[in-house]
């Protein structure tokens, strides 16, 4: 047992237990953790970005990459309140970090001092956070935060990851007990269960009676880190697989067997095999409506009739969305090496058997190939969006990482990117909140400081999070930012004049009497803020400014002039209730009989 205060307490516990950083932002509620941290400054790292919400991103793509978690420091009030966005953000994704906020001092609750959130219950932030988090802890007295910072760590990344709150009243950093620096349970308990014998039999019978088995690969996959076990599987026994957004690159996308996004703007082959497997494995996936064309039977899904084998170490997951034909609560890479076992154990697969869906994978991909590769070698001004992504692939080396915003930009890249790694490729998928994209590569920077780091992000989501090229200047954090400028809320306009007659209000960016498109010149504002800022309006510009943002060794900003009028494919579909659903443009729903 040693005296300390509450703030030597909990940076002594993050030291401990490795924690490399702590992303947040002083406030009078918070600043009693300020000196301990300055005390471990050579142990711990403290970053403060302009703005809570880009500390949150910083931390949940941080996760996302290293899989190791850090911390978030926040002041009470609107200080953690800027926060909340974050925290949803990583929960949605099953991303987590270790979310330290402050509040007013104890025996000031409920008297409405400055900042508390005291309406309904005295010192109530933790309320605000709940819905956000896996779960929040308040601690009212120093000897309180042992516990609270043991459980609370292992608790990030136990089962399926999320966020988690300590919250920590402003004289509990000051105040000082006798306490004993807590050890988590991390290294001690094993979160990887596997299923029972006699289930993995049954999923076993039911893939080696498939004629068109096919395996949908979710986050879930990721987080458990299981991609060689997910490509022995494929490749010993061919079964072609299909993704949710933070799946993809668990199987690598340049596979013959690795069919792509499933869902609205899914790969054309990704959507023919969902709508036609008769069998279908799926780990770590949830069937969110984007990856499910709003669960309307013929655009991505047919189940019924397909039977689902639905794996998921949340068993709250486990057919929420589509009835199973077996559900099994275990961890992604665990129960792949269970089935493999089981496959190599029995004489009767017969690979033969798929041959002719094997043969129809290959036909869809061509007819698709045939489609949209010819508009990958257009060259104009401003650049189609196909120029962009294949800029992209083009240059960048195959372990780079790139975080993708939320807007029309992200359904490109769901088409047709091709990460050939796990953790490679950042989305904000479950909440889509813009500022992830712009904000988490410089956590995720952090976490792979030897590999290229690109963030493209769409001119709204910039225009909200700008702030983070001088966060990037002052830590010294080399990340690229690929600004996909159509002056507009693109994916939102696009909505509205599909819905609504073909008129457009609020969602397009203009200025002056006669309404010219406008934005604010960002290779300029990133020159402002000591970045090297590049404006690219032509496709013969694109590969090599990239080339120089990656070779500068530090942080640079494209300002990418992207036709606004050319539209990404639909091969599923996506509704709005009530508003009527779209049907693909290219292909056809199917539903068997």
């Amino acid at each position: 047992m040693t005296f300390m205060k509450g703030g030597e307490l909990i940076a002594e516990f993050l030291v401990s237990e490795g924690v490399p950083y702590v992303f947040g932002l002083c406030g009078h509620g918070n600043v009693g953790m300020l000196d301990p941290l300055y005390d471990r400054r050579d142990e711990i790292t403290l970053i403060s970005p302009r703005h809570e919400q880009t500390a949150g991103h910083m931390a949940d793509a941080y996760f996302r990459v290293a899989h190791r978690p850090v911390a978030t420091l926040t002041s009470c009030g609107p200080g953690s309140a800027n926060l909340v966005m974050a925290t949803a953000c990583a929960q949605a994704d099953s991303s987590g970090f270790l979310a330290i906020t402050g509040n007013v001092a104890t025996g000031q609750f409920n008297r409405a001092p400055f900042q508390e959130t005291y309406r309904l219950n005295g010192g109530d932030f933790p309320a605000v956070m709940r819905p956000y988090v896996k779960r929040c802890f308040q601690t009212t007295r120093v000897d309180m935060l042992p516990l609270a910072l043991r459980q609370g760590l292992a608790l990030v990344t136990a089962g399926r990851p999320g966020p988690v709150q300590i919250d920590v009243p402003y004289n509990v950093f000051q105040e000082a007990d006798e306490v004993e620096v807590p050890a988590t349970d991390g290294a001690a308990v094993s979160w990887r269960p596997g299923a029972a014998p006699e289930d993995v039999a049954k999923a076993a019978d039911l893939l080696l009676g498939a004629k068109r088995p096919l395996i949908f690969a979710g986050h879930g996959m990721t987080l458990s880190e299981a991609g060689p076990e997910l490509t022995a599987l494929v490749e010993r026994f061919s079964i072609p697989v299909v993704n949710s957004p933070n799946g993809m690159g668990t199987l690598d996308m340049t596979h013959p067997l690795a069919l792509g996004f499933i869902g609205r703007n899914g790969a054309y082959p990704a959507n023919q095999a969902g709508r036609r497997c008769d069998v279908l494995l799926t780990i770590g996936a949830r069937f969110d409506d984007r990856s499910a064309s709003s669960w309307l039977k013929g655009y991505s899904w047919n189940i019924p009739p397909t039977r689902l084998i639905h794996v998921d170490i949340d068993s709250d997951e486990i057919g929420r969305n589509y009835p199973v034909a077996l559900g099994i609560v275990a961890d992604a890479r665990t129960f792949l090496g269970q089935l493999m076992d089981e496959l190599e154990r029995r004489a009767e697969w017969k690979g033969e058997r798929l041959v002719p869906w094997h043969g129809a994978i290959e036909d869809w991909g061509a007819e698709w190939e045939a489609y949209v590769r010819p508009n990958f070698a257009v060259s104009g001004s401003p650049l189609r969006p196909e120029a962009v992504v294949g800029g992209l692939q083009g240059v960048l080396p195959e372990d780079a990482i790139l975080s993708l915003d939320s807007g029309v930009h992200h359904n490109w890249f769901m088409q047709f990117w091709k990460p050939r790694r796990p953790q490679r490729m950042l989305n904000s998928w479950g909440f889509s909140s813009m500022g992830f994209g712009v904000s988490g590569i410089l956590g995720a920077k952090l976490a792979a400081p030897d590999v290229p780091c690109v963030s493209v992000c769409g001119d709204g989501g910039f225009s909200m999070t700008p702030h983070v090229l001088a966060t990037a200047v002052e830590y010294d954090i080399a990340a690229v930012w690929v600004v996909w400028n159509n002056f507009a809320w693109g994916a939102i306009r696009d909505i509205q004049y599909g819905l609504y007659n073909g008129r457009e209000i609020g969602t397009g960016f203009y200025a002056g009497d006669d309404k010219q498109p406008y934005n604010p010149d960002f290779a300029a504002m990133a020159r402002s803020y000591g970045v090297e800022g590049i404006q690219v309006t032509h496709s013969d510009q694109f590969a090599d400014a990239l080339a120089h943002a990656l070779d500068l060794g530090k942080p640079c900003l494209l300002d990418v002039h992207v036709d606004a009028d050319v539209r990404p494919t639909a091969t599923g579909t996506w509704q709005l209730p009530p508003t009527p659903y779209g049907e693909p443009t290219f292909g056809k729903p199917y539903v068997p009989g």
